[in-house]
């Protein structure tokens, strides 16, 4: 090898490495960017549905009880205990840490 080649090595050098840098980066992360895109979309969708429901289910509630103040105020009740019931089962079925995990 000369001294002659070396400019040359350094610019094929400085190619390749761009390159393998788009390569191994920047696509990769254009995917994920659509992955996340499409993720927080669904997570918007889900929370309205969650929302949605459960003001369907504290009319139903409500709704199954006699009328009278009393009778809405402990429809309103039932439907918060339910929710929070439903969502401590949900809480629980999630990952835990390292841990939280038994021996």
């Amino acid at each position: 090898m000369s001294l002659e080649q070396i400019p040359g090595l350094v610019v094929e050098f400085r190619d390749m490495a761009k390159e393998y840098l788009v390569q191994e980066t920047v696509v990769p992360a254009k995917q994920l960017s659509h992955l996340a895109g499409y993720s927080l979309g669904a997570a918007f969708a889900w929370s309205i549905a969650i929302v949605l429901l459960a003001v369907a289910s504290v009319r139903a509630i409500i709704d199954l009880l006699p009328d009278g103040p009393y009778w809405e105020a402990l429809g309103y009740l039932l439907a918060v205990l339910a929710l929070a019931g439903i969502g401590a089962v949900i809480a629980s079925l999630g990952p835990r840490s390292k841990e939280e995990e038994p021996q």
